[in-house]
C-alpha cells in the first residue's frame, strides 16, 4: 500500500510531492557539491567559473527584463558562481521553453479568431471617456481580448456571500460547466460544488475541472481525481509536479475561472477551499472577492478556458460549441484579460500602471502582497506626489512569514511619497482590486508581486463606467474601517533588527 503523510486537516499528502521535493533537493545538493569540489581543486576550473560568472552577469544586465529580478540573480551568481549559473540556466528570468510558447500560440490560433472586436463599442468608449478608452485599447492589444458592452457585473465579497450565489448559477446550468482554479481542496466548499457537478454530469452536461498541481496537491486525497472521473467529470491537472530540474515547474496556473453555458463567468481571488469561505480558520478572518459576469464578455473567459484545456491535455474542443450570443443590456464596458509567462507582455502590471497614470482623484488598491519593482514603486509614488489619493490595503496577519516582511519593506518609500498604507487587522485579505475615480476598476487573480506579473498564468476583468465600480468602492471603504493605518512617524521607529530582516529578505523578493 502506498504510504503518505497527513496535513493538519488529516488529508493525506501524496508521497509524490514529498519524493519530488526530496529528489529535487538531492539533485541541487549533488550539483552544488560537485561543481564546488571541481572548481576548488583546479585553478583552471576556478578561473573558468569566474569568467563564466562575469559573462553571465553581463548577459543578465543587458537582457530585457525587470531590473530587480536581474539584480537578485546577479547577487546569487556572484556568491556561488558555477552553481548560480547552473540554476540560472534552469530557472533564470522566468524563461519558458520555445516549444511551450508555440504550443500555446497554436491553441490560441484555434480559439481566438472567434472573438471579434466591435469598433462601434470602442468609439463609444472614446466618446464617453478618452482616458478609459486608452486603457481598454492597451488591454485589448496586449492581451488579445476585445472590449464589450451588454455585460452585467456582480461584485461579491466575502467568500461566504459568494458561495450561495455561485451554487445558484451552477444549479441553473443546462449545457456545460467549466472550472479552472489554482487550488481545489476537499472540504465543505468543494463538497457543496461537487454535489452539483456530479448531478449535472449525470444529466449529460459537459462538466470539466482544471486545477494546478502545485496549488492543490496537498489538499486532496489520493483517490480524488478517480472519484471525480467516475462521476462523469472530466479532470485535467496543470503542470504536474515531477522530481526533475524542469524550467516550467516554476510557472503555475494561478487563474480562477468558471464558465457556465457561455452565458455566465466568474473570476476573482477565491479558490475552492474552506478558508476562502471562513469554514476553516488559517490566518484570522479571510477576506476575498469575486465577480459574476453575464452577457457578451463571458465568451472571452470561455476562450481562456479552452486555450488552457487544450494546452494542458492536448485535446482540442470545438470552440463554436461553447460560445453564445447571450447579452445583457446594461451600462458600462467590460474587458476580460489574461497574463502569462509565455510572452514578453506584462499585461497585468501594465493595466495597473495605466490606472495610476490616468487617475484624477484617487486610486484604491487591495493586494495580499506588495512585492513590487522600481517601476511600479515609482508609478505609485508619482501618482501620490501629483495629488492623487493613493491608498493600499495589505493583510495584518500574513499567510507566509517570509513574504510579509518584504511587503512591509516597501512601506517606507511609499509612505514618504504620500501613499497611504493600511493593514487589514481581522486577518488575511486575499482580494486583488484596483478602483479609481468612481469610474474604473479591475478584479482578478493578479497579486502585486513578481510571480503574478511574470511567472504565473493569471486573469482578470477590467470594467469602466459600470455601477459595480461603486459597489467595490463602498466595500473598500468598509474594509478601511477595519484596517490600521501605517504612519511614517511610527514606521520609522521600527527596531533595527526587524529592518535588517526585511532588507535581507528583500534581496530575494523576485523569487517569492
Amino acid at each position: 500500500m502506498r504510504q503518505s503523510v497527513k496535513n493538519k486537516r488529516g488529508i493525506p499528502i501524496p508521497t509524490r510531492i514529498v519524493i519530488s521535493a526530496l529528489v529535487l533537493i538531492f539533485q541541487l545538493v549533488i550539483l552544488f557539491v560537485t561543481l564546488r569540489t571541481l572548481s576548488d581543486k583546479s585553478v583552471f576550473l576556478y578561473t573558468v567559473s569566474e569568467i563564466l560568472a562575469i559573462i553571465t552577469v553581463i548577459y543578465i544586465v543587458n537582457r530585457r527584463g525587470n531590473p530587480s529580478y536581474k539584480m537578485a540573480w546577479i547577487v546569487f551568481i556572484l556568491i556561488v558562481p558555477v552553481f548560480g549559473i547552473t540554476v540560472f540556466v534552469f530557472f533564470g528570468g522566468g524563461r519558458v521553453m520555445p516549444h511551450l510558447k508555440k504550443k500555446m500560440r497554436d491553441c490560441e490560433s484555434h480559439n481566438m479568431p472567434y472573438l471579434k472586436d466591435d469598433e462601434q463599442e470602442q468609439n463609444l468608449l472614446k466618446y464617453d471617456d478618452y482616458s478609459h478608452s486608452r486603457q481598454a485599447e492597451y488591454l485589448s492589444r496586449e492581451s488579445g481580448y476585445p472590449l464589450y458592452k451588454n455585460t452585467s457585473v456582480e461584485y461579491l465579497s466575502p467568500g461566504e456571500v459568494f458561495l450561495p450565489r455561485f451554487l445558484e448559477e451552477l444549479e441553473a446550468a443546462q449545457k456545460y460547466i467549466f472550472l479552472e482554479f489554482f487550488i481545489v481542496a476537499e472540504g465543505k466548499m468543494f463538497n457543496s460544488i461537487y454535489g452539483i457537478l456530479r448531478k449535472k454530469a449525470a444529466q449529460g452536461l459537459d462538466v470539466r475541472l482544471l486545477f494546478d498541481d502545485f496549488g492543490s496537491i496537498k489538499r486532496q486525497r489520493k483517490d480524488f481525481i478517480e472519484r471525480l472521473r467516475k462521476s462523469g467529470i472530466k479532470v485535467a491537472v496543470f503542470n504536474q509536479i515531477k522530481p526533475s530540474l524542469n524550467i516550467f515547474m516554476n510557472n503555475r496556473n494561478h487563474r480562477k475561472i468558471a464558465v457556465i453555458d457561455g452565458a455566465v463567468a466568474v473570476t476573482g481571488g477565491l479558490n475552492l477551499a474552506d478558508e476562502y469561505i471562513n469554514a476553516e480558520k488559517r490566518f484570522g478572518y479571510w477576506m476575498d472577492c469575486a465577480v459574476i459576469l453575464k452577457g457578451e464578455a463571458v465568451s472571452s473567459f470561455a476562450v481562456m478556458f479552452l486555450n488552457m484545456w487544450e494546452f494542458t491535455t492536448g485535446h482540442r474542443l470545438e470552440t463554436a460549441n461553447y460560445l453564445t450570443d447571450y447579452s445583457v443590456e446594461t451600462g458600462g464596458y467590460v474587458l476580460p484579460y489574461c497574463n502569462d509567462p509565455l510572452s514578453n507582455k506584462n499585461v497585468a502590471a501594465g493595466i495597473y500602471m495605466q490606472i495610476l497614470n490616468s487617475a484624477q482623484r484617487y486610486v484604491y488598491i487591495i493586494s495580499p502582497y506588495l512585492i513590487i519593482d522600481n517601476t511600479m514603486t515609482e508609478a505609485l509614488k508619482m501618482a501620490a506626489r501629483a495629488g492623487i489619493d493613493v491608498r493600499v490595503i495589505t493583510p495584518h496577519i500574513p499567510d507566509k512569514w517570509y513574504v510579509h516582511p518584504v511587503t512591509q519593506y516597501n512601506y517606507t518609500e511609499l509612505l514618504e511619497a504620500g501613499v497611504r498604507i493600511y493593514e487589514y487587522t481581522p486577518g488575511f485579505i486575499h482580494s486583488k482590486i484596483f478602483v479609481s475615480d468612481d469610474s474604473v476598476a479591475t478584479v482578478g487573480t493578479v497579486n502585486m508581486d513578481y510571480r503574478s506579473f511574470s511567472l504565473h498564468f493569471e486573469c482578470g476583468v477590467w470594467f469602466a463606467l459600470n455601477e459595480t465600480v461603486g459597489d467595490i468602492k463602498n466595500h473598500f471603504d468598509e474594509i478601511l474601517m477595519q484596517s490600521r493605518e501605517i504612519t511614517i512617524e511610527k514606521w520609522r521607529k521600527t527596531p533595527w533588527g526587524i529592518r535588517l530582516k526585511r532588507a535581507i529578505l528583500h534581496l530575494f523578493a523576485p523569487f517569492m
